[in-house]
Parts: C-alpha cells; structure tokens; sequence
C-alpha cells in the first residue's frame, strides 16, 4: 500500500492538486490548439507553441526548467548531469531544455529568416524605392510603444522587447527578447503570432478611418522591369550598408539576405528549395515548440502579460497607421500619388499585410489593383523590423 501511495503521490494528478496554475495553462493551451486547428489562425507556428506550452505545464514531465537559464544566461554547468532545483529535488535537462538552446542562442530565428529571404521577391522594392520610406514608418510604432512601456513601469529592455512586436515579425520578436527579456518569451511570442494572424481584423478599421474614399480609389502604375542583375546586386549592398551601420542588425538582415540571394543568383537552385522548404520546415518546429515551453504558469500568469497584450495590440495599430500617414504626407509632394493603403503593409507580415491592402483597394474600386505596390513597403517592412531590432539590443542588450 505504502509503494502505491507514493506512485500515485508522484503523478501528474497529484501535483496538479498542488498547484492550480498549472491546470490553467493547460487549458489556455487547449484554446491555443483551438484556434489554431479550427480557426486556422497562424496553424504553422501557433499550434507548434501550444504544443510546447501544453507540455511544458504537464506537472512532473520535467521537460523544460527555467533554472537552466535564470537571470537571462544558459548556466552550461547544469547541463552536464542531474542538478536540484530546490533541496533534495533533482532533475536532469529535459528535451525542450536543449531544444530552447537554438532560441537562447539566437539560431532559430535567423534561420527562419534565411528562409523568408528565400521566398521574397524584393523586385517591387528595387521597382519603387520610395515603398522603402512606407517600411521604415510602420516602425515608429515599435518606439512609441517603448516609451508607453516604460510609463508602466517595464525595464528599459523589457519596453524594447513588447514595442518590438509593432513590427508583426515572429522571429524578430523572438529574437529580441530571447537577448534582452527571456523571461517575457512566451507571452510576447504569443502575442505577437497572435497579431500577425489577426491582421485582417486589425487594420482594414484603421486603414479606412485614415484615408477617405478617393484616396482609396487612387490607382497606381505598374511596376518597371526589374532586371536580374539588380536582383543579385541587391541583397549584397544591403547586407554592406545596413550591418555597418547598425552592427547588432547583421544576423538578421544577414540571413535574410543570404536566402534572398540563393532565390536571385540562379545558381543555387537546390539551396534556395532546401531553405524555403526541409529547412524551413524543421526550424519552425523546434522555435515553435521551443517558445512555447517559456510559457510557464509562474510567468504567464501575471499582471505583465496582460500588459504585454495590450500593448502589442497598441504597437501593432501604431505601426499599421503610421504607414499610411506618411503615405498622405508623401502625395503632398508627388506628381504621381500613391495610394495610402500600401502604407499599411509596412509592417513585417508578409504577404498577408499586402493582401490586405489589396483587399480594401478593390473594395473602393474594383479596377484597383495594389498588391505589387503593396508588396514594396510590405517587405521593406521586413528589413525594417530587423534593423530596429538591431537598434534595441544595440540600446539595451
């Protein structure tokens, strides 16, 4: 009776009996899987995290502890064998413990970007440089949203890492705070796939309370040829240009462009496949898994994550609005006026946000189409969102 007293005292049932939050996790998790099965809201990488996060809150599974990585570092020591994390309570690593190492050390998410590289087309940016300037506006979000952080009370690097979700860049996202504010990963990566999904909802009300309805009806002309040449030269001078001046971005904008140049140059057919597809693939699974297990019920559970939705929800309009408000003040200036629905795709989220635009410009005029134009500032975004990320940890990392 003893020996069966003290297996059923170490069960998961038992321990459930000891800490409640533990329950709610796993049911924020089912809701999670919802979503992302029924609802089809970012299945990729939202069902992966609710994985993760479903196994991580299964008490006693021992799959991922947080003591491996206190205080922002990967204590390697602990990694060589059994470890207490209180007294008389040993553990050994567990899978997602090493699996998070790739996001720890910054592996995952530039790998996802060398395979989003690889499945762009910069042709529109080069076409029509000045969709660059729409890019960089929808940034001014994940600033403004820096300074409302701080006003409640978040550390410098934990403001960088919530304003950071305005850009609509998982990885990115990941990326940053995984540097500055490990202990925010789960609920900012959660917020922020959860935005970048919901895109459609959010900023077709924000695109048309900003733009009247001739200016939504503004048709813009098509695109110049792009020539193959221009293609090649592209990613190699923004690689040069933008690591040296922002040195912290280089990883990213990197491998962004590293993937970008397997698509373009012509001779590397069969990387260019490989990253977009097994690579890909791979690296979503294990970053998905991964931030999900950060979502403990010691961290999720707290006054900050709801502050953390709020203000990404808060960073992600700025960065949509100020897009198209620059796009208005621009035609001030411009014999051929562009549409300020494009300026909305500045954001990282790509193609959905382009989409989007399309979508409102054929509701106003159904002969409009914009969504070549709207691919300019769309993956602008994208580079955009890097090189803030760069300026953040250069700031505060």
């Amino acid at each position: 009776m003893e020996t069966i007293l003290n297996f059923l005292n170490q069960t998961g049932f038992a321990m459930i009996a000891s800490d409640w939050r533990c329950l709610v996790m796993i049911l924020v998790s089912f809701v999670l899987l919802y979503l992302a099965i029924v609802k089809k809201f970012e299945p990729l990488l939202l069902l992966s995290i609710a994985f993760g996060m479903l196994l991580t809150n299964l008490p006693g599974a021992g799959l991922f502890h947080e003591e491996l990585f206190s205080g922002g570092h990967v204590h390697w020591e602990m990694f060589s064998g059994v470890f207490e994390t209180e007294p008389g309570v040993k553990f050994s690593p567990g899978l997602l413990d090493y699996l998070y190492l790739g996001v720890k050390l910054g592996i995952y998410p530039c790998l996802i970007f060398m395979g989003v590289g690889a499945m762009t087309d910069f042709g529109p940016l080069i076409a029509n440089p000045k969709s660059l300037l729409l890019g960089a506006a929808a940034q001014v979000g994940i600033f403004i949203t820096y300074a409302g952080a701080r006003l409640m009370s978040f550390t410098p690097a934990q403001a960088a890492s919530i304003g950071i979700i305005g850009g609509a860049d998982g990885p990115t996202a990941i990326y940053v705070t995984s540097l500055l504010s490990p202990e925010l990963l789960g609920p900012i990566a959660v917020a922020a796939y959860s935005y970048m999904a919901l895109v459609p909802v959010i900023q077709p009300p924000i695109m048309r309370l900003l733009t009247t309805k001739s200016e939504r009806q503004i048709t813009m002309k098509e695109l110049r040829p792009v020539s193959k040449t221009e293609k090649i030269i592209f990613p190699i001078v923004v690689t040069v240009f933008v690591s040296l001046l922002v040195p912290s971005a280089a990883p990213l904008v990197g491998s962004l462009m590293l993937g970008n140049l397997f698509r373009e140059c012509g001779v590397t057919e069969r990387l260019s496949k490989t990253v977009q597809n097994e690579l890909m693939n791979i690296v979503t699974i294990f970053l998905a898994v991964s931030v999900g297990a950060t979502a403990t019920a010691s961290t999720f559970l707290t006054v900050k994550t709801l502050g953390i939705l709020v203000l990404g929800i808060v960073a992600f309009s700025l960065g949509s609005a100020c897009g198209v408000i620059l796009a208005k003040f621009m035609n001030l200036f411009l014999k051929q006026k562009i549409n300020p629905l494009i300026g909305s795709a500045g954001v990282s989220a790509v193609p959905m946000a382009a989409r989007v635009s399309q979508v409102e410009g054929q509701k106003a005029n159904p002969s409009n189409f914009l969504l070549m134009h709207a691919m300019g500032p769309n993956v602008a975004g994208v580079i955009g969102s890097a090189i803030a990320a760069g300026v953040l940890i250069a700031l505060f990392g």
